[in-house]
């Protein structure tokens, strides 16, 4: 069955970075792709970014964009999520997400990684 395994959360002060991985197994992702998401305390799941396993296309939230890159090394099956310039407002569990392009559904999701900006 598919899995996915988030990593590379943890504590930052404003103004840093971290890089989020997501692992992806049990199956082949040609016609999927791949989101991150978050979920801060008391706010509702949001949108962070998506790529496209084949064509590599991404799409970003305006919240993030210019600060944070998604990307993906289909030879290890790895969406990565470059986080620059965070702020506190970014703190929050990021869950990575798969689902196919035919869909605006995601199927799958991993069980979530913490990042929290410190002021």
């Amino acid at each position: 069955q598919v899995q996915l395994v988030e990593s590379g959360g943890g504590l930052v002060q404003a103004g840093g970075s971290l890089r989020l991985s997501c692992a992806a197994s049990g199956r082949t992702f040609t016609n999927y792709k791949m989101a991150w998401f978050r979920q801060a305390p008391g706010k509702e799941r949001e949108f962070v970014a998506n790529i496209r396993w084949s064509s590599g296309n991404t799409a970003y939230a305006d919240s993030v964009k210019g600060r944070f890159t998604i990307s993906r090394d289909n030879t290890k099956n790895t969406v990565y999520l470059q986080m620059n310039s965070l702020k506190p407002e970014d703190t929050a569990v990021y869950y990575c997400a798969l689902g196919g392009i035919w869909t605006s559904r995601y199927d799958y999701w991993g069980q979530g990684t913490q990042v929290t900006v410190s002021s």
